[in-house]
């Protein structure tokens, strides 16, 4: 029989395990030997050795401003899918909205759905009004909705002027990137693919940025192995947008993962949803970390976000010394 101080010390020990699960990305149990990087769209036709290389200095360079470095001996894995995205993108050969009227002819429904439904989900979040929607709109007769493309232009345009930073056409294509990736099954599978196969049973720490954070969410979530990820790290991603997070449902913390570390830059139009309770609810919560102010043209690029110090800092604290 279990005495009572026994059951107590049971009870602590639960406790505290609650506690490392549930807890910060500092509270990491297990230290990991390697780096997976996961990259976001716009990649193709670069060299993988060079963007590597690109993301390794900029998390040097935050963590010097600590007087840290990244540990010798930590395996560096990068797994590009950039030129496979690429070919999807030509294959399919969904229009944006802005070449519609240029190519003729008709836009895909559901592309222009979703991107409606994502536009529509940034301007609200950076404060973008009807007013300055309808000053892009202008006297068009034709009824306001998603699959009116002239409105959903007129949506990316206002964000274009005053969301800070992503011009129209950048984000038009990242929402036919995202749009292919998360509704096409051919497409998430490939690239899942590509990116799971670098994934190993070692601990590693994963840092997705960008689209980069959807197919790491998407791989980790559902991949079988027994995989160990001391620390999930996203940057600048759009899984809290209500477009992105329903290709998801029912969404769950992804079991390989001690603890989840999301960091953006308020003023990142991709990533104005932190992943908290209101727009990705997953039990334990995730740490969400709006502090960073990325210093790229757009406030999206990677090395803003690896850059910075509080970034590198948790990236390198999983990882073993």
């Amino acid at each position: 029989m279990i005495d009572r101080r026994q059951l107590l010390k049971f009870a602590s020990a639960c406790a505290v395990s609650g506690i490392v699960r549930a807890g910060s990305a500092a509270a990491a149990a297990t230290k990991a030997s390697k780096l997976l990087l996961v990259h976001g769209r716009g990649q193709e036709g670069q060299d993988p050795a060079l963007l590597k290389s690109e993301w390794s200095d900029a998390l040097n360079r935050g963590a010097a401003k600590l007087d840290l470095a990244l540990p010798g001996g930590i395996e560096v894995a990068f797994p590009y899918y950039g030129d496979t995205l690429d070919n999807f993108a030509r294959q399919l050969d969904i229009p944006l909205t802005s070449d519609i009227q240029t190519r003729g002819g008709l836009g895909d429904d559901e592309f222009l759905a979703f991107q409606a439904n994502f536009a529509d989900s940034v301007r609200q979040s950076a404060g973008i009004t009807d007013d300055q929607v309808d000053a892009e709109y202008g006297p068009n007769p034709k009824p306001k909705g998603p699959l009116n493309w002239e409105w959903v232009q007129a949506i990316l345009s206002a964000i274009d002027k005053h969301g800070g930073g992503m011009g129209q056409k950048t984000l038009e294509i990242f929402t036919r990137d995202v749009f292919l990736y998360t509704t096409r099954a051919g497409v998430r599978d490939e690239i899942d693919r590509i990116v799971a196969s670098q994934m190993t049973e070692e601990p590693t720490v994963v840092v997705g940025h960008s689209l980069g954070t959807v197919v790491s969410y998407s791989i980790l979530r559902s991949d079988r192995r027994r995989l160990r990820v001391p620390l999930y790290v996203t940057v600048g991603s759009p899984l809290g947008v209500r477009s992105v997070r329903d290709q998801f449902r029912p969404l769950r913390f992804p079991p390989p993962v001690e603890a989840w570390y999301n960091a953006f830059d308020d003023r990142d139009v991709v990533a104005l949803y932190p992943l908290d309770a209101a727009n990705f609810p997953v039990q334990p919560s995730i740490e969400n970390d709006g502090a960073v102010k990325n210093h790229t043209a757009n406030r999206h690029g990677i090395v803003g976000y690896l850059d910075d110090p509080t970034v590198a800092k948790r990236i390198l604290g999983a990882l073993v010394s």
